[in-house]
């Protein structure tokens, strides 16, 4: 159950906590590679065990089924694990760089040091992967954790202060669970750094905190993520990756397809495959959505209504509802939904959805859909549908976005050597691997002045120093 502190007590504790790793921070950074190893090891080795614990907490959170735990949670954790633990040692290690012919005499290199006191806000989408796995790039760069997760999930934030109460002492690794007074009270203290999963909106809250302090930050963030379908794609194959895409998770996955770009003469084709993929994933024996175990739920009311009213507002101003629609309040429950005839003057296409809504526009050539996609803010994500390279190319060419996919979904989070996150609106920093080891880490500038001198063209300046200098500065 969530902790609950009266409000002089709470910040009170919180600060007690703060100072006590403050404190312990320098002993944190002194740690060899294999002391971070086997603190990290710890975490794999309390998941592997309790992995029933984790299902059964996602489940009684939004009903999200074990299969998609294990896919969404703890597939990608474990590589990270894997992946960091086995080239730690070498990221560790000073980085030789290359010294100008005008320095002769010098050696520099780079050296990574931990930042110090780190807070970890994790978001309750994924909230235990989305927890952990940067605590696991955190300690790997030495750092000492605070983490807030979220109290939408809150069988899960209770796991994970259990596990983080079992693995480690409070001045390395400490949990507050609570609502957004605690989130409060650790914002107003001065961290090092503050990696932030979540909203556009509370990500512009952190960052605003974090300024107070001069505090870097990691912002991992969302928006509305296009996906194109052109005239060339596999329709069969796109259709069941965007229904996949779409609603693992209930849709409750911010590099989750926002809405679809189809090319006007495969419209029909495209929807029709696209109703037979989210039937053979949800209803294969042609039972209801509803019943199936596959199939996640909303997470509370609050965001139930939200989507509710989206569907309601859009179809009011025209919208279609050519696929599911059915709604039942008392389970949060939301059928895989697509909407056609969308126009931009809808919330539906204003905001991020969040939910297992997907609405389609067409379009006749690819300057047409590039425009609807970059009058809005740089998204999370851009999936590209095509066998035509050329196309495929001229889109990557006119876009920008955090990560683009050709020919699949949502895959780019599970692959540890490819940097993850935002631009500007959906993000700032990178994770995933050596990218998150370096967000937690100051990369540390070392000069070593090893013969030689630069006494040539100290004061007083001369003539012939001043030639010295010119001449330096013309063959640099």
């Amino acid at each position: 159950m969530t902790t609950v502190f009266s409000k002089t007590d709470l910040s009170k504790t919180i600060k007690t906590v703060f100072t006590r790793q403050r404190q312990h921070a320098r002993q944190m950074a002194l740690t060899t590679a294999q002391h971070r190893i086997e603190r990290i090891t710890r975490i794999k080795t309390w998941v592997m065990a309790h992995q029933l614990d984790i299902q059964q907490a996602m489940y009684d959170d939004f009903r999200k089924p074990s299969a998609e735990v294990m896919i969404g949670e703890l597939m990608s954790l474990y590589a990270e694990i894997k992946y960091t633990s086995q080239r730690l040692r070498q990221w560790m290690k000073p980085q030789r760089l290359p010294t100008p012919l005008s320095l002769i005499g010098t050696t520099s290199y780079l050296h990574h040091e931990p930042k110090g006191n780190v807070l970890i806000i994790a978001p309750w989408n994924y909230p235990f992967v989305l927890t952990i796995r940067p605590l696991v790039s955190a300690i790997a760069a030495g750092n000492v954790v605070m983490i807030k997760p979220s109290e939408l999930t809150p069988h899960t934030a209770a796991l994970i202060k259990r596990m983080i109460t079992d693995l480690f002492p409070p001045e390395e690794v400490a949990v507050f669970d609570g609502d957004a007074e605690v989130a409060q009270a650790l914002l107003e203290l001065p961290f090092n750094h503050i990696f932030f999963t979540g909203s556009p909106a509370i990500g512009r809250v952190v960052m605003a905190a974090a300024a107070k302090h001069l505090a870097s930050v990691t912002l991992e963030l969302g928006g509305k993520s296009p996906a194109i379908v052109d005239e060339s794609a596999n329709i069969g194959q796109a259709a069941e990756q965007l229904a996949w895409g779409k609603f693992l998770n209930n849709g409750q996955t911010c590099i989750a397809p926002d809405y679809l770009l189809v090319h006007q003469s495969i419209k029909e084709p495209f929807v029709k495959a696209f109703g037979e993929a989210v039937r053979k994933m949800y209803s294969p024996t042609n039972d209801t959505v509803e019943a199936s175990d596959s199939y996640a739920r909303i997470v509370n009311k609050r965001h139930f209504e939200r989507i509710r009213a989206l569907v309601n507002d859009a179809v009011a101003k025209g919208a279609l509802v050519t696929l599911g629609g059915k709604m039942n309040a008392d389970q949060n429950f939301i059928e895989p939904t697509l909407l056609d005839k969308v126009t931009d003057d809808m919330g539906i296409m204003q905001e991020e959805i969040f939910g297992p809504v997907l609405p389609l526009c067409t379009y006749t050539n690819l300057d047409e859909a590039l425009q609807r996609i970059n009058q809005r803010e740089k998204p999370l994500a851009l999936y590209i549908h095509s066998r035509n390279r050329n196309n495929t190319q001229y889109i990557l060419d006119r876009t920008s976005a955090g990560d683009t996919v050709i020919n699949d979904t949502l895959l780019q989070f599970g692959n540890v050597e490819l940097p993850f996150g935002g631009v500007n609106n959906s993000g700032l920093g990178k994770s995933n691997g050596y990218f998150s080891f370096q967000e937690f880490s100051n990369q540390r500038g070392v000069m070593q002045r090893n013969f030689g001198t630069m006494k040539f063209i100290y004061p007083p300046y001369t003539d012939k120093v001043k030639k010295l200098i010119n001449f330096i500065v013309k063959h640099l």
